[in-house]
């Protein structure tokens, strides 16, 4: 009978002993969690609003339409711009006051033949109207000739359709009578050439541009627009002459764009 005990006690022993070793070994060794994303997710509603935008940008590429803004420069006084998308994909966009330090007025168009500046008859321009080829249809205004108002109903609308490009979408409340929805463009990119200006993008249901604030100043839509021509028309003949800078001309300059 002391055999049967000093048995039991050794076997009790031993199970002190490895129990605690077990133990130690089924939890020093959990299992790993699944692996998870260290980005943050993207806001269901900025996520939302980017394809809102997009899809407005879309409708305003297949919009065609004669429309005046009124523009409110970064400086300078508020003035009238003329936009005509025509049914063809072919534009004009008439900037009074910009050339030459104010005096003149300029139109920038794009049809079949190319990409054109004209001057148009001005407080500094009393020859008639004349154009000159900046370069293809498709080609970038040169910086030093760009008076940017043009973009956003050009090129800028193809940026806001690419969901590719670099840039962070948001409501945004509406303009100063504005009537549209209204959204805040941010670059994602720390590059110097962003692909569009930040800023407030404001469009109709329909598509039309109903007002746009960027760093060149705010367009808004002044009453409803029109019918598209079939084509656009460039303001005047083409030649050869230089196109209208925006610096104020020296006294010693004479006109020259439109000039045969």
């Amino acid at each position: 009978m002391h055999a049967h005990r000093r048995a039991a006690r050794r076997l009790t022993g031993a199970l002190a002993l490895t129990l605690p070793a077990l133990l130690a070994a089924c939890t020093a060794d959990p299992a790993s969690p699944a692996p998870t994303s260290t980005a943050d997710p993207v806001p269901a509603e900025v996520d939302a609003a980017r394809d809102e935008l997009a899809a407005l940008a879309a409708a305003a590429q297949d919009r065609h339409l004669t429309a005046t803004y009124t523009f409110e420069p970064a400086g300078g006084a508020a003035r009238t711009v003329a936009v005509t998308s025509a049914n063809d994909g072919t534009w004009r966009v008439d900037v009074p006051g910009w050339g030459q330090g104010g005096a003149v007025d300029v139109s920038l168009a794009a049809n079949a033949d190319g990409l054109f500046q004209c001057a148009l008859p001005s407080a500094g321009w009393a020859q008639p109207a004349g154009c000159v080829r900046l370069g293809d249809a498709d080609d970038a205004v040169p910086r030093k000739l760009d008076p940017r108002v043009q973009h956003p109903f050009t090129d800028w609308l193809e940026v806001l359709t690419d969901r590719r490009a670099p840039l962070a979408v948001s409501p945004a409340g509406a303009l100063p009578g504005v009537s549209g929805e209204c959204y805040s463009v941010e670059s994602t990119s720390a590059s110097l050439n962003a692909p569009l200006d930040v800023g407030i993008y404001c469009y109709r249901p329909d598509g039309t541009p109903a007002a746009v604030r960027a760093a060149f100043g705010t367009l808004r839509l002044a009453g409803e627009p029109g019918a598209a021509p079939a084509t656009v028309q460039l303001a005047g003949p083409v030649t050869e002459g230089e196109p209208v800078s925006r610096e104020a001309a020296s006294p010693t300059d004479s006109p020259s764009a439109g000039t045969p």
